[in-house]
């Protein structure tokens, strides 16, 4: 089958969708008193019937990404492998435990959608014993995948029977091999999306497999310099409101582990500025730079507390600065990423609409000047017409 370049679009998200056209993109806030497939039909019922299911095309980011805790055995490769392995696959981590210290680590709160376990070389076995099991039973997860070593098989599948054992991402070498984790990773992200029984309805509109938005954004990056007067490396960091992501070049990355070529992205679960407005918030009090951005800015802490279109404003800065503070070298827990390498910053989402290129510039000279302490900064960049999700997906395809 060949998709038609002039196919209807759609991008469901968390708290709006967006609908494009033959290069006209329209936005509709979600009505969340009735499900999206007849929230879609009352707002563009006339666009859907003007085109074949073979026409339509959606992606969707409306389940906000997915959590894993991390069990390792130590810092140096299982930990730090399969940390990196997740961050890289767009992977929420809530907290890594290493293994010796595993009977006095916090018991996660809420549901973890996937326990990553991993340790040891192959031929190596004792990695695991009850303490793990003691542990696991204290908190509620969907999915558990163990990536250590194969000699753990046969005790985890006797006392973990809905295991999934996958190959060993440390090598005999002492090596990282991503490619198994990360297929799986992505698989289970895309998986959940497909698993919301909201998302299932729109299949009555569309013959097309429906991706997630973020992989779809991913495959767009190497397209924005078509668009743009934009060249590698660069980042785009897409705000939203359940979720902010960041895209970037591979070669950013000061610890490459991952050695294939390309972009890699980060979601940050906790900095939306609408449905996770509240951790949003609680991150920002809890940054020490943050105080002295607000005063950068104009306005005190109590925007904060405010409900209104000036706080949502100071609300998207405040995510710009967090995230890129996040894989600085001053935030060892993420992926550092050499920002001060960049030439440029590409910025999508729903701050596309809220924010000036002005007030973007402002909170990005502040992480520059204050943060990484360099007087230039890289060229910003505003998708104004909030397309790039397009991109990849209004190309024909075989």
């Amino acid at each position: 089958m060949k998709t038609p370049a002039n196919h209807l679009l759609f991008d469901i998200g968390s708290t709006y969708f967006k609908v494009c056209e033959n290069g006209h993109i329209d936005h509709h806030f979600r009505n969340f008193n009735i499900p999206i497939h007849d929230d879609l039909h009352a707002k563009c019922g006339k666009l859907i019937a003007r085109h074949a299911p073979e026409e339509i095309a959606i992606c969707s980011s409306a389940n906000g990404g997915l959590s894993t805790l991390i069990v390792g055995i130590s810092q140096s490769f299982s930990l730090k492998y399969a940390t990196n392995i997740a961050y890289n696959s767009g992977i929420n981590i809530i907290d890594t435990v290493l293994y010796r210290d595993i009977e006095r680590a916090p018991i996660p709160g809420g549901v973890i959608d996937v326990v990553i376990l991993s340790g040891g070389i192959d031929g190596v076995g004792g990695v695991f014993d009850d303490r793990l099991i003691a542990f696991l039973e204290q908190f509620t997860y969907q999915n558990i995948v163990h990536v250590g070593s194969a000699d753990e098989a046969e005790f985890l599948q006797e006392r973990i029977p809905r295991i999934v054992l996958l190959g060993n991402i440390l090598t005999d070498k002492l090596k990282m091999s991503e490619a198994t984790l990360s297929t799986y990773l992505t698989d289970l992200y895309q998986s959940d999306i497909m698993g919301k029984e909201e998302i299932k309805e729109l299949y009555d509109i569309t013959a097309n497999q429906i991706f997630s938005t973020p992989y779809i954004v991913n495959r767009s990056l190497g397209r924005i310099g078509e668009h743009f007067d934009v060249v590698d490396p660069f980042v785009l960091i897409d705000i939203g409101g359940a979720t902010t992501d960041i895209h970037y070049s591979r070669d950013l990355v000061k610890d490459r582990l991952v050695t294939e070529g390309g972009y890699d992205r980060l979601v940050f679960k906790k900095l939306g500025v609408y449905k996770s407005r509240e951790s949003l918030v609680y991150t920002a009090r809890n940054n020490e730079f943050v105080y002295e951005l607000l005063g950068h800015l104009g306005v005190t802490e109590d925007i904060l507390d405010e409900r209104s279109d000036a706080a949502t404003r100071v609300l998207m800065g405040l995510a710009i600065f967090l995230v890129l503070y996040k894989v600085s070298r001053h935030h060892a827990d993420y992926v550092e990423l050499g920002l001060e390498n960049l030439n440029a910053l590409v910025f999508t989402g729903g701050i596309t609409k809220v924010l000036s290129a002005k007030e973007v510039e402002q909170v990005v000279e502040f992480f520059y000047h204050k943060i990484l302490r360099f007087h230039q900064t890289p060229r910003v960049v505003i998708d104004t017409e909030y397309a790039i999700w397009t991109y990849d997906m209004n190309k024909e395809t075989p």
